[in-house]
């Protein structure tokens, strides 16, 4: 399946000045018909910028071409101006699924929400926090004391999750990582690899 077929390329950028001087020379040679006419989308970033760029189309179905001008770039391909119309119809067309996230508040409020790289839950004080964790619906461990915790998807794995010393997993891989921030106790447990298709419950006993 081709990424680009009808030419309709909009360009967008981070504010770096190499990424602006790069966005404006692709506009110049290609044009560019902006975001709410584009059938494909090109981000010259991080892969910050790629996952802030899917969020916006997410509702659209969009396929988005990254090129790299971040410092990670996992999501991103190498930065050429030269013979783009090529490069959008040889590339392979990968799909993120993103999480689902609904979350119960104090008040009983239920909210929810999508995200492409991460769900993250972090103590609401000084104190750490104490979180049972669920899996399909059975305790996997009865409490986990540590600021926080993060259920990250194969895009996400190099961001926040990386951070937190979490696993990095191939952009196709049908997981999910489960990982504790600055966990205390179980000291040792440094989470776990999960299916994407895993139902993941944080109950918690102490905020």
């Amino acid at each position: 399946m081709a990424l680009y077929t009808d030419g309709k390329v909009a360009f967008v950028a981070s504010s770096t000045p190499a990424a602006q001087e790069a966005r404006d020379a692709l506009v110049g040679r290609y044009g560019d018909c902006g975001l709410e006419s584009a059938s494909i989308i090109v981000a010259l970033g991080g892969d910050g910028l790629m996952l802030e760029t899917l969020h916006t189309v997410m509702d659209r179905n969009i396929p988005v071409y990254g090129m790299n001008f971040g410092s990670v770039g996992f999501l991103m391909n190498e930065y050429s101006i030269d013979a783009l119309d090529v490069r959008l119809r040889a590339a392979m067309p990968t799909t993120i699924h993103p999480l689902t996230m609904r979350v119960r508040d104090a008040e009983g409020n239920t909210h929810q929400a999508l995200a492409l790289n991460e769900v993250s839950l972090f103590r609401s004080s000084y104190q750490a926090a104490k979180v049972e964790i669920r899996i399909d619906g059975d305790v996997r461990l009865e409490e986990l004391t540590c600021d926080g915790v993060i259920v990250a998807t194969p895009a996400g794995s190099t961001a926040y999750n990386l951070s937190a010393h979490g696993p990095i997993m191939p952009i196709t891989a049908p997981l999910l990582a489960l990982t504790p921030i600055s966990p205390f106790r179980p000291r040792r447990w440094r989470g776990a690899i999960l299916s994407n298709r895993a139902s993941i419950t944080f109950l918690i006993n102490e905020a």
